[in-house]
């Protein structure tokens, strides 16, 4: 069933699947949507929970985040207070978060202050990546080029001359967004979630591809290192979309952990 939750500012789509008092809020990542995580919701539903499905403002159905009051774009603790919203106006009482990629940035802000009673976090982002030298190089004089540029070309011709550099430099995910939404990724790729991990009491499930690139192995570790109750599977072989690269493999962890934890409640 499609629905939506209205906001300050905007409206946000979702649907929901499945009856009962056990819910599953499923959270897709950066430039996806409801359908890239569909894989898992026939399995969570198929274990007999409610779920929801959110495409996140800026993807999808949903249209993008207004700015912040002080004009600023928005950052994980707006999604997530998003998703807490939705969570009342779903009378959504026992929760399983399940987050890819960007869905587990909110689902750990969100675990880290809320009564959850498990958590997946799949490909997860949320840890601040180790960036080379060569990285910040890059960074600061593509700020040296953008100053340059607004300041001797004038604004308009500046500007287009930075957005061509944008093109040339910025990666995928970055070049396919809306201004706004690059403003948001821009912010929420440098925001560091380690700190409230020691504060997640819901039992953490992690699940990772052991070659993936953009949240690599290593982010799994710190987590299952930080967060209280959480262990590990990873799946050989797969990369960043490790429900998709390995299905099979995936639904069944999932399933086992899913069906587990209704038989605890």
């Amino acid at each position: 069933m499609n629905r939506e939750l209205t906001y300050n500012g905007g409206k946000m789509h979702y649907t929901v699947t499945g009856e009962g008092d056990r819910t599953v809020i499923l959270m897709h990542g950066w430039g996806c949507n409801t359908t890239t995580v569909e894989s898992i919701r026939q399995v969570a539903a198929a274990c007999g929970y409610r779920v929801i499905t959110v495409d996140f403002p800026g993807h999808g159905e949903s249209a993008d985040p207004p700015s912040r009051p002080d004009g600023t774009p928005w950052g994980v603790e707006e999604y997530t207070a998003l998703i807490e919203q939705l969570a009342r106006q779903e009378d959504a009482r026992h929760i399983t978060l399940i987050g890819h990629s960007f869905g587990g940035r909110v689902a750990i802000l969100m675990a880290s202050r809320n009564d959850i009673d498990n958590m997946v976090l799949v490909d997860a982002a949320g840890v601040r990546p180790r960036r080379p030298l060569s990285y910040y190089y890059r960074v600061y004089s593509f700020k040296l080029a953008k100053w340059a540029a607004l300041t001797f070309m004038g604004r308009k011709r500046g500007q287009a001359a930075v957005d061509r550099m944008r093109a040339r430099r910025g990666s995928a995910d970055y070049n396919q967004a809306s201004p706004m939404m690059r403003s948001v990724l821009s912010k929420v790729v440098n925001e560091d979630l380690t700190a409230v991990m020691p504060l997640i009491k819901a039992p953490t499930l992690l699940m990772w591809g052991e070659q993936d690139t953009a949240t690599p192995l290593r982010d799994a570790e710190v987590m299952k290192s930080l967060i209280p109750d959480a262990g590990l599977v990873t799946f050989p072989g797969c990369g960043h979309y490790s429900f998709l690269d390995n299905r099979r493999a995936f639904s069944s962890v999932l399933t086992n952990f899913l069906t587990a934890n209704l038989k605890k409640h």
